[in-house]
């Protein structure tokens, strides 16, 4: 649908001169754009294609027929190359609309505009290695996936209620397997190669490495988590979650799934339990629809139960799972539900009228991503929800301009989201009532690349679950793209106010290293610094008013190889150790998949 010609982007460059010099505020441009009401049902939410890595797969990667290079590859325009941003002379994307229960947040709020819209990276992403890291910390928000690249209406008769299972397919056992020391079998492994031979003084332990030891398809497999809970470290992978001791990788638990793992949240319950996708059987034509809850701790299966099928459209999309509290939403397209973790009762199931979240995200706050359906694919009207967790009644409901589609969430607890509309990109925060707080105005010249992961999901891609970015109370903390103009990449990580959205201060990576901001860390900003040649990676803090990063751990340079060698990688820190996980695991045979290393483990 042909926009009006007051909402028509500028022309020229993402980052081109809109008026008045970038980071300067902008005289209102009329009042703001109300969406009209929906009128009519129409189809299911439209997806823009998924984000593939910057680098191609290795051998025995999976093609995605007709997926695109997403906006920081390097082969073809994204969403966010090189376009005119947001914060032009157009208006902005922060309409706002009445909440549900009294308060109206923003109504009749002047339409913001910012000039300088964050400028996403350049070719290559925002990691220079062929394998780039997704980041999860201990308060990371829970992994979206989201239904996409279908259009089909959601109604429909055949609707179907949850079915319990038995849990007895889910088998737990416990066939101890790790590799300590130098990674070339079980045991202390020490002598020659010892990876700790090298470590130098002041340099952090290798505690374990760990090989694949699962029989996997053709293609590989993706790899879950990690989580933690006390002293277990749990992945999944294929038809199996194992749990290994954070103190030398010995594998504590396995439990077997009677087919493959499919979905899973970034972060489990307070007390250790969480709650996996699992697909309803083992041919090509199994959806992604049983749920299994686990005790991460002891990796004994809990209850079992089958999604609730909405209509004869479900299933069309990817499933995405994110936990609150003691709820577990289940989202995909036009269709959501939640189930409690404990017992596995539904507490609430798609919601009535033409406006259906599509997916969740979790943690301190359950935030509800909608679409509503008005008949206009072309033109789509999302909003954005807090849900009471226990009942799904919003506490507030914030809807941008018509046309921008919410897209990631950077940050649930203060709200940070980034929004698209076509080729254009928008990051804005809202204060605790859903009311529009500000918009990101980045300095030009800087990039940013957010690594987002689920680089290869078909029919979705993740809300949240982002590397580069934290955020605090007031300030809103993004890594810039590496810079490789000069002898080394490197970066920056730049602060933005959350009440003003201008930069505050901006810290440089250490000389000729990148680093990515994890999460919050006792009032500071925890990073992973990147590992390279001949240059181990580590964990640093960066105060909250800038400065030089302070290392806490440092990796050894021996063993940089190793760090720098794990695919798609996914870094975790707690209780002052570091773990390395693969995101994915495949090989050109059976001999190498059993060589593939998939977990490392430092400490002091």
């Amino acid at each position: 649908m042909t926009q009006p010609p007051s909402q028509q982007p500028p022309q020229g460059g993402f980052g081109a001169p809109q008026g008045p010099p970038p980071g300067s505020p902008q005289p209102p441009q009329g009042p703001p754009q109300t969406p009209p009401p929906p009128t009519q049902p129409g189809y299911g939410y439209p997806q823009a294609p998924g984000q593939p890595p910057a680098q191609a797969p290795g051998y025995g990667y999976p093609q995605q027929p007709g997926q695109a290079p997403g906006p920081y590859g390097q082969q073809q325009p994204g969403p966010y190359a090189q376009q005119p941003g947001p914060y032009g002379q157009q208006p902005g994307p922060y309409g706002q609309q009445p909440g549900p229960y009294g308060q109206q947040p923003g109504y009749g709020h002047p339409q913001q505009q910012f000039p300088g819209a964050p400028t996403p990276g350049g070719p290559g992403g925002g990691s220079s290695k062929r394998k780039p890291a997704i980041v999860i910390g201990a308060a990371a928000a829970a992994l979206l996936v989201i239904g996409g690249g279908i259009y089909v209406a959601t109604s429909g008769g055949d609707d179907e209620k949850p079915v319990a299972k038995e849990s007895g397919d889910a088998k737990p056992s416990t066939s101890p397997s790790v590799n300590k020391g130098n990674g070339e079998g079980d045991g202390e492994g020490r002598g020659a190669d010892d990876l700790n031979a090298g470590r130098k003084a002041g340099e952090a332990k290798v505690l374990w490495l760990q090989k694949n030891d699962v029989d996997l398809p053709r293609n590989g497999s993706d790899v879950y988590g990690p989580w933690v809970a006390g002293d277990t470290i749990v992945k999944g992978m294929y038809r199996s979650v194992s749990g290994y001791s954070v103190a030398d990788g010995k594998q504590k638990w396995t439990l077997k799934l009677p087919a493959d793992l499919c979905a899973a949240p970034a972060q489990p319950t307070a007390d250790g339990k969480i709650v996996i996708g699992v697909k309803n059987g083992t041919t090509d034509k199994a959806d992604c629809a049983d749920l299994q809850m686990i005790d991460l701790g002891t990796g004994k299966a809990g209850w079992k139960k089958s999604i609730k099928k909405n209509g004869t459209w479900d299933f069309l999309s990817d499933i995405s799972l994110a936990i609150s509290g003691d709820t577990v939403t289940v989202g995909r397209t036009g269709n959501s539900n939640a189930y409690r973790v404990s017992d596995g009762k539904e507490l609430f199931g798609k919601q009535s009228g033409t406006c259906q979240p599509f997916a969740f995200a979790g943690g301190s706050k359950l935030i509800a991503a909608s679409n509503c359906r008005t008949g206009d694919t072309d033109n789509p009207q999302h909003q954005l929800q807090e849900l009471d967790p226990n009942t799904g009644k919003p506490r507030w409901t914030y809807q941008p301009k018509r046309g921008w589609e919410i897209d990631r969430v950077y940050s649930v607890d203060p709200l940070v989201v980034s929004l698209k509309k076509d080729k254009e990109w928008s990051i804005l925060s809202l204060k605790h009532n859903g009311s529009f707080r500000s918009g990101i105005v980045s300095d030009k010249g800087d990039k940013f690349a957010p690594d987002c992961g689920s680089a290869f999901a078909i029919f979705g891609k993740s809300l949240d679950g982002c590397t580069g970015v934290a955020a605090d109370a007031n300030t809103f903390y993004m890594a810039t793209a590496p810079d490789s103009s000069g002898t080394a990449r490197t970066n920056k990580v730049v602060a933005f106010d959350l009440n003003t959205g201008k930069s505050k201060w901006k810290a440089a990576a250490p000389a000729g290293r990148t680093v990515k901001p994890l999460r919050m860390e006792g009032g500071n900003v925890l990073l992973y610094v990147e590992s390279g040649y001949e240059k181990g990676g580590g964990i640093a803090t960066l105060a909250p008013t800038g400065g030089t990063p302070r290392m806490l751990l440092q990796h050894p340079a021996s063993t940089a190889e190793i760090e720098n060698d794990f695919y798609n990688s996914k870094i975790l820190y707690a209780g002052g150790r570091s773990f390395i996980a693969s995101g994915r695991v495949s090989a050109r045979n059976d001999k190498e998949e059993l060589e593939t290393k998939t977990m490392m483990a430092f400490g002091n």
